[in-house]
């Protein structure tokens, strides 16, 4: 293999040459942190977290960044992730919600459920076949419940989340960033201390459902669309049969099309 010389011009095509071993995603990911400019550091830094790329059957085909992942103009190509969405209920059966932090960039200051996230594409948290994806989920769910509301791993051992069901929805945020996602919907029941990450979120509030359902009629408060499909669709059903008949809904094979 030959070397530079001193009177050769170090550029990007003589380096990739004599080392094609290089990696060069950094570069690309620098060229496009434009599209990130005025948006807060920190969920900066979480845009380069890598989030599991599916197919229509949530089989893995790769992985890719947050910030890929949730660009409208990949959305609207086809680009599919891995998400969940945790409903977490105290021992009164009310659910936890959620007011997203004004800084996120997706869907800022909207109510939502307990914690939505991705697993990411690490080991521990990827998985193929069904029952290996719902280990990392609820493996995801457990460390964003710690990182979005200071909720210790303890209080929500694996062994206590149910998996219901997946949802495939397609959303925008706005112009720039949406949401296409096969959502991991996770039930979880237990009393838990807060110690909320105002960088994640801006407020929390537990609800029955009537609570709910009165929110839903205030026009002044705005909703993630993911949540709005589920609410609209099953979540009361489950919510009923929260201490008696949920397992019946529990572990669903099909995916949902939203």
């Amino acid at each position: 293999m030959g070397s530079l010389t001193q009177t050769e011009t170090i550029t990007a095509e003589n380096v990739l040459h004599l080392f094609p071993d290089i990696d060069t995603s950094l570069a690309r990911t620098l060229e496009g942190n434009n599209e990130l400019e005025g948006y807060d550091e920190e969920q900066i830094r979480l845009m380069d977290e890598v989030c599991i790329v599916l197919d229509r059957d949530d089989k893995p085909i790769g992985s890719a960044s947050k910030k890929v992942c949730h660009l409208m103009q990949n959305i609207d190509k086809g680009l599919l992730h891995r998400a969940f969405s945790v409903f977490l209920f105290d021992s009164q059966n009310r659910l936890l919600l959620q007011q997203r932090a004004s800084e996120k960039i997706t869907f800022p200051d909207m109510w939502t459920n307990t914690c939505c996230s991705h697993p990411l594409g690490v080991p521990g948290e990827t998985g193929s076949e069904l029952e290996a994806a719902v280990l990392g989920v609820k493996r995801a769910a457990q460390r964003k419940l710690g990182h979005e509301l200071g909720i210790k791993a303890e209080q929500v051992p694996l062994e206590k989340f149910d998996f219901l069901t997946r949802i495939h929805y397609k959303a925008p945020s706005d112009g720039k960033w949406g949401e296409h996602e096969i959502d991991y919907i996770l039930f979880i029941k237990a009393n838990v201390d807060l110690d909320i990450n105002p960088n994640e979120a801006r407020d929390t509030k537990y609800v029955s459902e009537d609570d709910l359902k009165t929110m839903f009629q205030d026009n002044s408060l705005k909703f993630t669309p993911w949540f709005k499909l589920i609410c609209q669709s099953t979540l009361f059903e489950w919510w009923k049969h929260l201490d008696s008949g949920l397992d019946k809904y529990k572990g669903e094979t099909e995916i949902r099309r939203m």
